[in-house]
């Protein structure tokens, strides 16, 4: 066993994320950054890969020899690390909206442990946030405990959700999205999942569904469990997979809704 507790790695996790928002910050006020799309369209910048080589150097300072998964190392082999201690990073969550000046853009640093994940910290560098958890220590928006909102109805409940880049495979979701405009309050779509996750944990959006990959979520994840909203997937997920780091069909509610929407979202995959 390594000698971090749980709250100093959450601590030098929360300074690795920060170093990298100013980064992020710096980037976009010298606009001089370049832009590629990765296969399935999805955008990458030079900077989505400078502020990953920053927290990966950082982490090895900090954690040597820790196996590190993040979307611009390792993608393919995502589901299938082997590794008792695993960090599970998102340089920058919401390209597209850091590459359009948008404000919801998130560095995304989780912690997992025997497949259980255990830390996360988000920082929204435009928005001046940084959510952080760890397991059984509750969960914080710059060191004030945040919770899930008390909605109990979905006539009340503001849903999160985003849409994969590949075309083909929005289609599918538009029989869920119908079914959440029709039951529900309204829907957000603001184009990084991390920040979604933290939105439900401090109560701002009453559920969250989508599926995305590992680095997306994991973070966000532990912040969201922590602050006592519930997490789990509408599908089960496979036995070779642990279950905090299987993306796909995501929900993630305030407590009184898990159920309703749960329900909901499978009645619309049957529809």
């Amino acid at each position: 066993m390594s000698g971090h507790t749980l709250q100093s790695r959450l601590k030098i996790a929360i300074s690795i994320a920060e170093e990298a928002g100013q980064m992020i910050i710096q980037a976009r006020e010298q606009q001089g950054f370049s832009q590629r799309l990765k296969k399935d369209n999805e955008l990458v910048t030079d900077v989505d890969v400078a502020v990953d080589q920053l927290i990966s150097q950082r982490l090895e300072e900090h954690f040597p020899g820790e196996a590190r998964l993040s979307e611009e190392l390792a993608p393919e082999s995502a589901l299938h690390v082997e590794a008792p201690r695993l960090w599970v990073v998102d340089p920058i969550d919401g390209t597209v909206n850091f590459a359009q000046g948008l404000r919801h853009v998130a560095v995304s640093i989780g912690w997992m442990e025997e497949g259980i994940a255990k830390v996360g910290v988000i920082h929204a560098p435009f928005l001046g946030e940084t959510f952080s958890a760890a397991e059984g220590g509750g969960a914080f928006c710059n060191g004030q405990t945040i919770q899930p909102s008390s909605a109990d109805s979905l006539a009340h409940t503001l849903v999160g959700t985003g849409f994969p880049y590949r075309k083909e495979e929005r289609k599918h979701l538009l029989k869920r999205l119908g079914a959440v405009l029709n039951e529900c309050q309204d829907i957000r779509r603001n184009g990084a999942a991390a920040l979604d996750l933290c939105d439900v944990a401090c109560g701002r959006l009453d559920a969250y569904y989508e599926s995305v990959s590992p680095w997306d979520f994991v973070a966000g994840w532990v912040i969201a469990r922590e602050a006592g909203a519930r997490v789990g997937h509408l599908y089960e997920p496979p036995k070779s997979v642990p279950e905090d780091l299987y993306p796909e069909h995501l929900l993630v509610t305030a407590p009184g809704v898990y159920d309703a929407m749960a329900y909901l979202l499978l009645d619309a995959d049957q529809g």
